[in-house]
């Protein structure tokens, strides 16, 4: 009898954890609303601290609808001898529970094996950001890829705490916009280091086109 009381205890505080869940979400997904971008990524200059850009390739488009994105930028900025591929995928509404595309997941199904992954210390102003660096290898092709995640509100490394973020702004405001923003160049001596100098200025660039 002992036995039966616990298991009729737990299956009633499953029932009440899925009602209670259930209607969670019912309420997160009422209060989402779309949030559209305050200026075009287009907007976010192509001469940045010495680096020169130009429009990048378009994306194939059927990678464009698996990415399902409300906005793309493309570009390959060069400096000196340097070349950084800057990619953003912008999304006005998000859903709680899932995610966007990371390159984790992407850069494996592209045929790209990950060597090595970290992070990297982003200074921008008085504020300082980490955010994630892979190392991925194709043959004899060795690049780096720095990129983060970037809403109105914050700038993270994981994406874990990006869905506890966007659960806790749909739950604030209903605001669930937010970007992935990457950078994508040869691996070599210095590299990080330029790049890192770029994203410096890219940060506060992609802030103001999400109206943060």
């Amino acid at each position: 009898m002992p036995a039966l009381s616990r298991t009729g205890a737990l299956c009633l505080t499953l029932t009440v954890s899925m009602l209670v869940g259930t209607l969670l979400a019912t309420k997160l997904a009422a209060r989402r609303s779309p949030q559209p971008l305050a200026f075009p990524l287009t907007s976010i200059p192509l001469v940045i601290d010495g680096w020169f850009g130009v429009p990048g390739p378009d994306l194939p488009e059927e990678i464009q609808g698996v990415l399902k994105a409300t906005s793309l930028l493309s570009r390959e900025y060069h400096r000196g001898r340097s070349d950084v591929d800057l990619f953003i995928a912008f999304y006005a509404e998000q859903r709680a529970g899932e995610s966007m595309h990371s390159p984790r997941v992407c850069l494996p199904g592209a045929g790209w094996e990950i060597g090595a992954y970290g992070s990297e210390p982003v200074p921008v102003g008085d504020q300082r950001y980490t955010i994630n660096r892979y190392v991925v290898e194709k043959g004899l092709e060795r690049m780096t890829v720095l990129y983060w995640y970037q809403s109105r509100s914050s700038v993270v490394a994981s994406e874990y705490l990006g869905k506890v973020l966007l659960i806790k702004n749909t739950i604030m405001d209903g605001a669930t916009a937010g970007s992935i923003v990457r950078l994508t160049f040869a691996d070599r001596p210095g590299a990080v280091q330029e790049a890192v100098g770029l994203a410096s200025h890219l940060i506060p660039e992609v802030r103001r086109c999400i109206g943060g």
